[in-house]
């Protein structure tokens, strides 16, 4: 179907029972994986209390807002990250800052996205070990500094501290938050103790099969550090499992295609976080909403309408690649709080292509747990948050079982 205008029908079993749910079209509401939240309702800085929940994003409105730093304290036993420097200390940071360097260059080279090179602030250096914190305002990148995040098989993640009350400064020399969700703070760890988890430079890496390639790693966590959760997409940067040691996930970038290594999904995500109003190319917009086909199967869950937890996917009709997918199952208008109604819409798609939309569960091997930070923030209450108003309340539902589905014309 032409993206925004046509509509298509999905029906689907649940393995569990005899649940049937089907795609019909409804009301925009959101697409993609981001990390979101709910602007504080009982700050008055806030009123209108706006308690639809927002993407975590940064202010891109100012040239050069994103600072950004990295620590050159690498670590030596174990060795945490090779390059094909080592004996040249000067020459290895030199070459390991290349890499940090072509990592931020792949997400602010997308056509169409407000986030370009000129967002981007200069990669300072720090040789702080403990460079990366959650209360400093600074956006740092670090190889050396211990966490209890470094669970087991975790290589690296990344952290960000956004905005829930308009005008807040909890950093005296950044500037106010101007929009909910906002990012003020930003960090990457990588994993510094674990000998079975080594990172190298692309220039190394065919000598170091056993390590991670430093750049594919870095370049998923930067999706965090912009704002994306998880992708259910395989190909997708963001999708939450590593590429197997000494290989890359996608292609190298080059002068030509700065952006190569991202899917259509990573790429059509970005342009929706930072939609830029002079894209004419990708306009198109896919919605609907997923119900049950019998609603006495969602008894149990007040205020749920349906299928919360499931991955609407528009695949390009010609070629078969996926084009951008979203977390269905939730939409918000007005002053909110968030409806889960099974409300979807994937957005900022290339106008004048057909496209074919199937809808799945997030089960094996993308899961709920690894999408917290977009599900979780959908909501806040009095449970959650000691005061909060009734009108803009509510709870996460759980997510729905697995299910499968078949086309139907």
């Amino acid at each position: 179907m032409n993206a925004g205008r046509q509509s298509v029908r999905l029906r689907a079993g649940f393995l569990l029972g005899c649940l049937l749910v089907q795609l019909s079209t409804s009301a925009p509401a959101h697409a993609y994986v981001f990390n979101r939240v709910v602007a504080d309702a009982r700050d008055i800085r806030n009123s209108p209390h706006m308690a639809c929940p927002a993407a975590q994003r940064f202010n891109t409105a100012t040239p050069g807002i994103v600072d950004r730093r990295w620590s050159t304290s690498l670590g030596a036993v174990p060795q945490t990250i090779f390059t094909s420097q080592d004996a040249i200390p000067t020459l290895r940071l030199n070459e390991i800052e290349q890499s940090i360097l072509r990592a931020f260059s792949i997400w602010t080279n997308v056509a169409g996205a407000t986030l370009r090179p000129a967002s981007i602030g200069a990669l300072m250096r720090t040789a702080t070990q403990n460079a990366c914190s959650v209360s400093d305002g600074l956006n740092s990148i670090c190889l050396n500094q211990a966490d209890p995040g470094f669970s087991t098989g975790v290589l690296a993640f990344a952290t960000t501290v956004s905005s829930d009350i308009l005008t807040e400064q909890p950093f005296p020399l950044n500037p106010p938050a101007v929009f909910t969700g906002e990012i003020l703070d930003a960090d990457v760890y990588f994993n510094p103790s674990d000998p079975s988890a080594t990172f190298a430079t692309p220039a190394v890496l065919p000598a170091r099969p056993a390590s991670f390639d430093f750049e594919s790693i870095l370049t998923h966590e930067l999706g965090h550090f912009f704002g994306f959760s998880h992708s259910g997409v395989w190909r997708a940067m963001m999708f939450p499992f590593a590429p197997p040691p000494g290989e890359f996930l996608g292609d190298r970038p080059t002068m030509a295609v700065p952006d190569a290594p991202l899917s259509d999904d990573d790429r059509t995500g970005l342009r929706a976080l930072y939609p830029d109003p002079a894209d004419t190319v990708n306009t198109g917009s896919i919605s609907g909403r997923i119900e049950p086909a019998n609603p006495l199967t969602l008894t149990g869950q007040a205020g749920v309408t349906g299928i919360f937890g499931s991955h609407v996917v528009a695949v390009d009709d010609a070629t078969g690649a996926v084009i951008g997918a979203a977390l269905g199952g939730w939409s918000c208008t007005g002053a909110g709080p968030a409806q889960f109604d099974g409300g979807y819409l994937i957005e900022r798609l290339p106008v004048g292509r057909s496209y074919r939309v199937y809808v799945e569960p997030f089960d094996t091997p993308l899961a709920p747990g690894n999408l917290v930070g977009a599900t979780s923030a959908l909501c806040r209450n009095a449970t959650t948050d000691p005061g909060w108003p009734a009108q803009a309340a509510c709870t996460v539902p759980i997510f729905s079982p697995a299910f499968v589905t078949r086309a139907r014309e």
